[in-house]
């Protein structure tokens, strides 16, 4: 589904693990951009809630009460449209810069967003030396803050 190389990263458990804790209990998860599976395989293991998935969000539209992704960075854009149009929950693990750009400022002002952000990079080559700083983009999951240091 991405365009380039930087798109194949998926998604740590130490990731998955910060977000989890504000995601309530008995909800349908759609996981639209399952890649590896990861973060499918998170959700299932965690237990508390299930999960859908798809690798063609913008044609799938599966019943779902929660959109939690990693999606590809390059349609990161399209993913957030999307997410919005679609007015359900979601939480997406993005890079930091995704709160800059004229579009995406625009969507956040008329939308709303809030951020949790990890205490450091994400480290999503195992080599422990991630090069980018990432965090997950929530709507609708009733946040603490609107930035939450985590």
């Amino acid at each position: 589904m991405g365009k380039n190389h930087s798109d194949e990263l998926y998604t740590p458990k130490e990731a998955f693990d910060l977000l989890n804790s504000y995601l309530p209990k008995g909800k349908l998860i759609f996981e639209c951009a399952v890649g590896s599976g990861k973060l499918r395989d998170y959700i299932i293991q965690d237990g508390k809630n299930s999960v859908v998935c798809s690798d063609n969000f913008f044609n799938d539209f599966p019943n779902y009460d929660i959109l939690v992704t990693n999606p590809p960075f390059s349609l990161k854009d399209r993913f957030l449209e999307e997410a919005y149009k679609r007015n359900k929950p979601f939480a997406m693990l993005l890079p930091i810069t995704a709160l800059e750009g004229i579009k995406r400022q625009e969507m956040y002002k008329k939308n709303g967003i809030q951020i949790l952000f990890p205490k450091k990079r994400t480290d999503f080559n195992g080599k422990g030396s991630p090069w980018f700083y990432t965090a997950w983009f929530c709507w609708g999951l009733n946040l603490p803050e609107t930035l939450n240091f985590i």
